[in-house]
């Protein structure tokens, strides 16, 4: 998963990490590293539910 992460990511988040001023900077990106991912698996469940609701109903 990790390699997946990296791969996809064209910023080296550890690099962030590390030279981040305060904790809260830390948490932001993470947050914002994670974020694109959580968005696209939301798209993906909200395709699949609709077809799903869609193909029920025929």
């Amino acid at each position: 998963m990790k390699f997946l992460f990296f791969l996809v990511q064209q910023t080296n988040i550890e690099k962030k990490i590390e030279e981040a001023p305060d904790s809260a900077y830390e948490i932001g990106v993470v947050i914002g590293s994670y974020l694109p991912f959580v968005v696209l698996a939301a798209i993906a469940y909200g395709i699949y539910y609709y077809n799903k609701k869609k193909r029920g109903s025929e």
